[in-house]
């Protein structure tokens, strides 16, 4: 199992000399006792450790040694690395690689005393993590998500002391927090233990005692007023930052629900969805805006509709040309329909209209009753609103004839036409009213910022647009919002760490695609077509030996 302490120990090696290690070390886990960073370089080992355990198929000594092999080639690869710093000038070639860095993998040791010691914690973070892989999930679990819950309020710890702002909750926030600091142990400990202990709890409620004491459908209902609760308190106790990225966690929910009815319901892949969003902010922006390009100086509740059956129409008119090319090839016509778009807002000759690249300015708030929706904790609340109202039209969608049609229609072109299905009629709706959705994002988005400009719309929105769907689950209406918030909102919240974020939002996407390439909450269609290929070798199996026992007999 050397092979993949090796793999790991690159992983390490990486993210030292990429300078996440040294970023990460700024954030206490504890403060003054273990930061993030060193949390890191615990995990790595830890993580060989555990996959070099699954993948042996040995007794249990022998998948505890592996766990040890494979934490402690890691430890090596670290420790090899402080050594050669001592040999090489790497400052030279890789400039994150700061002496403070070496400080730290070396935990203050002279290269020579360094390696062993690297050795023996990665040997030892490589057991406990064999241990875990060994351990039944009801134990590994609870205290997995424990640790989660403390990592998670050691990133985020500048939103939870907004949070806890409040006179009131001073003595809360001076319980978890050090004043100035990072937080406290007896906090840490008591976040890993309570979230621990209700995982534990969950985990035991799904027994058959735990379904019978409330029915599924009572408890889905207790869900959902839970979460309609959450919802609405959020903007309140997070402030402003918190509601400018849950609204813009909104505005990708809203075209996620569009794409997911072109890619994940239709199987018609669209690299040009930006274009929609753009023509519905557009369509907002002049009809409301008053300033120089304003031509009708309508209230935005009058726009949206406009808006809407605009994007409508372009997804139609796109539609069109695009009827009989599939796969590969039309997501580079759809990629070039965006790029059309956005190369004629910035052109010239339609600049006395769109405002070329300086946009549309001066575009109001919404008012509805008197009410002005000023800020981003009011427009979270229309987003809300109308991320509501787009999904379960989706849901709608998805369940009746014409959803049906559109998953025929993705299984298999020829056989849905041969069953009697009009190609024609139903790609159309799916172009259209997927782009009718995304014109609701950008009505939003227009009124959220105030103007409109070009720039605001590249191809890199309707990558991270179908980025989400596909963490998601293509075909899942929840998944496109839980593909969101992972995707949209968790690196606007770790903005602070710079380029780094991207870093982990790669990683995070290769994990994705290879531990659980159905997504975080698939249809039930995508997980039992993504999981028939590993899962047909095993019934291939069982059926052979259930053969040979009865052809023995």
């Amino acid at each position: 199992m050397w092979r993949v302490g090796l793999v790991f120990g690159a992983v390490a090696s990486f993210v030292s000399l990429a300078g996440l290690v040294e970023a990460l070390h700024g954030r206490w886990v504890v403060d003054g006792v273990l930061s993030t960073g060193q949390v890191l370089l615990l995990a790595i080992p830890m993580a060989s450790g555990w996959t070099a355990a699954r993948r042996s198929s040995g007794s249990l000594a022998a998948r505890v040694g592996a766990g040890l092999v494979a934490g402690a080639t890691v430890g090596l690869c670290v420790g090899l690395l402080v050594w050669l710093r001592s040999q090489v000038d790497l400052r030279g070639m890789f400039v994150n690689a700061s002496p403070a860095l070496f400080q730290l993998l070396s935990g203050g040791r002279p290269p020579q005393a360094a390696w062993p010691a690297a050795v023996a914690a990665g040997g030892v973070m490589g057991l406990v993590g064999a241990a875990g892989a060994c351990a039944p999930a009801r134990v590994t679990r609870p205290l997995l998500v424990g640790a989660s819950a403390a990592l998670s309020l050691a990133l985020f710890q500048e939103l939870v002391l907004l949070v806890l702002q409040p006179e009131s909750l001073a003595p809360v926030r001076d319980w978890l927090f050090v004043a100035g600091g990072g937080p406290t142990a007896q906090g840490m400990a008591a976040v890993l233990t309570l979230s621990a202990a209700l995982a534990a709890l969950r985990h035991a409620s799904r027994g058959r005692a735990g379904r019978l004491a409330l029915p599924p459908r009572a408890q889905r209902m207790a869900w959902s007023v839970v979460g309609v609760l959450l919802l609405a308190a959020l903007p309140v106790a997070g402030g402003p930052f918190l509601a400018q990225v849950l609204v813009i966690v909104g505005l990708y929910t809203l075209m996620g629900l569009g794409l997911n009815l072109e890619v994940g319901l239709a199987g018609l892949l669209d690299l040009g969805f930006v274009a929609f969003f753009a023509i519905g902010a557009y369509t907002v922006g002049l009809l409301t805006s008053v300033g120089e390009h304003g031509i009708a100086h309508w209230s935005f509740w009058a726009a949206v509709p406009v808006a809407v059956l605009v994007s409508l129409i372009a997804g139609v008119i796109l539609g069109i040309p695009v009827l009989g090319i599939r796969g590969d090839y039309l997501a580079i016509a759809t990629l070039g329909f965006g790029e059309i778009v956005r190369l004629l807002v910035l052109s010239d000759a339609l600049r006395p209209w769109l405002g070329g690249s300086q946009g549309v300015l001066a575009i109001p708030k919404p008012v509805l009753a008197g009410f002005e929706f000023s800020g981003p904790q009011h427009l979270y609340y229309l987003t809300v609103v109308a991320s509501a109202v787009v999904a379960y039209v989706a849901w709608r969608l998805q369940d009746s004839r014409l959803g049906r049609a559109w998953m025929a229609i993705r299984e298999d072109e020829d056989v849905a036409e041969a069953l009697g299905i009009n190609l024609v009629s139903v790609k159309l709706l799916a172009y259209g009213l997927g782009a009718a959705f995304a014109g609701v994002g950008g009505a939003i988005f227009a009124v959220m910022v105030g103007s409109v400009f070009p720039h605001s719309f590249q191809l890199l929105i309707s990558i991270q647009v179908l980025a989400l769907i596909i963490v998601g689950g293509m075909g899942s209406i929840p998944g496109v919002m839980v593909g969101s918030a992972v995707l949209i909102g968790l690196p606007e919240l770790l903005r602070e760490f710079g380029e780094f974020r991207f870093l982990v939002y790669g990683a995070v996407l290769v994990a994705m695609m290879l531990l659980r390439p159905e997504g975080l909450l698939p249809a039930a269609a995508q997980r039992r077509e993504l999981r028939a290929v590993e899962e047909e070798p095993v019934e291939l199996a069982r059926a052979a030996v259930g053969a040979a026992t009865e052809g023995g007999g």
